[in-house]
């Protein structure tokens, strides 16, 4: 990190102030950042263009001098942001989740080699916009890591059942499981970004799933045919094994963290429904 209170953030860019605001939530949480300090960058969130090292030399504040962050650091961080952000939700999935990201503590990140996903270049800037208003240190983290993950794109499902968008749609990074980030077995935690407007079919799976929706509106319904609901941002979703689900983006993409809990090795199933073509065509308002 620059020692110029920047924390890595350049000024000037729409909702910089607040993800400048972000990592040092991050620092503070971490312990290397004092109250008054953190204090100074949330009076500051307010000016994209005002560099916080003005007021902290105004309150006699140190400006932070921490060395930059490594890709694993980075990483490290997001898994700490994600297990805090969780913690937080309501319901049913929490504790099994929780209890799999703890058993991740001590390990050392396996950072993916650079790579240029399609889907995340063109969708998760405004998903990470959408999230920062609410929960900027969870987007900068999330911002932070971009580079070192490894974003996959593909098509698990038949096209003629999945649909015609699905498959060059969506983008998924598995933080903690057999191949993430973090090693776990018959464990899988990541994040899942899908383009706006997009229908993830009905389908199914053995694993149990938590969906934890950093975005909204999107739609949802739980059995093939039956009518969409709309969800907001910050609603965990929790699917039992075999519990049937659609997921319909809105305007803004769609961005959550997922988690299968077990059985993540047993493939899923599309669902057929006669509606698809009208949920394809539907547009949902923001």
């Amino acid at each position: 990190m620059s020692g110029d209170g920047l924390l890595g953030v350049a000024l000037g860019g729409a909702g910089s102030a607040r993800q400048r605001y972000g990592v040092a939530m991050g620092l503070y949480l971490a312990g290397q950042l004092g109250p008054a300090q953190l204090e100074a960058y949330r009076v500051a969130a307010g000016n994209d263009a005002a560099s916080p090292a003005a007021l902290l030399a105004e309150r006699t504040l140190p400006v932070p001098d921490t060395a930059p962050a490594t890709p694993a650091d980075s990483l490290r961080r997001l898994l700490d942001e994600a297990d805090r952000y969780i913690a937080s939700l309501p319901g049913p999935g929490i504790a099994e989740v929780r209890h799999g990201l703890a058993l991740t503590r001590g390990q050392t990140a396996r950072v993916a080699p650079p790579g240029r996903n399609g889907v995340v270049a063109a969708h998760l800037p405004p998903a990470l916009a959408a999230l920062n208003l609410t929960h900027p240190a969870l987007a900068a983290a999330i911002l932070a890591t971009v580079p070192h993950l490894d974003w996959i794109t593909y098509d698990a499902y038949p096209p003629e059942q999945i649909g015609p968008l699905f498959g060059t749609s969506h983008a998924f990074a598995s933080l903690v499981g057999e191949a993430g980030t973090f090693a776990a077995n018959d464990f899988d935690m990541g994040l899942f970004l899908i383009a706006p407007h997009v229908l993830y079919r009905d389908h199914c799976h053995p694993a149990p799933e938590l969906y934890a929706p950093l975005t909204g509106p999107h739609g949802w319904r739980f059995s093939p045919g039956a009518p969409l609901h709309l969800k907001p941002a910050h609603q965990p979703v929790w699917n039992l094994p075999m519990q049937p689900h659609l997921t319909k983006v809105g305007p803004t993409p769609f961005l959550a963290l997922f988690c299968w809990t077990r059985n993540t090795a047993l493939p899923a199933e599309v669902l057929p429904a006669q509606d698809w073509p009208d949920l394809e065509a539907l547009r949902l308002d923001a």
